[in-house]
């Protein structure tokens, strides 16, 4: 998206705020995501939650 598109939605978000449980949301979706990256990154994820029971290639 171009620079201007997303000033409006800065400045549309900064007039109409989205509500507290929406933001919680957002939030605890975010952290739930980066926990099961951290144990899939740390090798704690199960063997039985794997695809073909490998660890996924890593990306350089």
């Amino acid at each position: 998206m171009e620079p201007f598109r997303w000033f409006l939605r800065m400045a549309r978000w900064a007039h109409r705020p989205p509500s507290q449980r929406m933001v919680i949301l957002v939030i605890a979706v975010i952290a739930l995501s980066l926990g099961l990256a951290g144990l899939q990154r740390l090798g704690l994820w199960p063997d039985w939650l794997r695809v073909n029971g490998r660890m996924p290639i890593k990306i350089r």
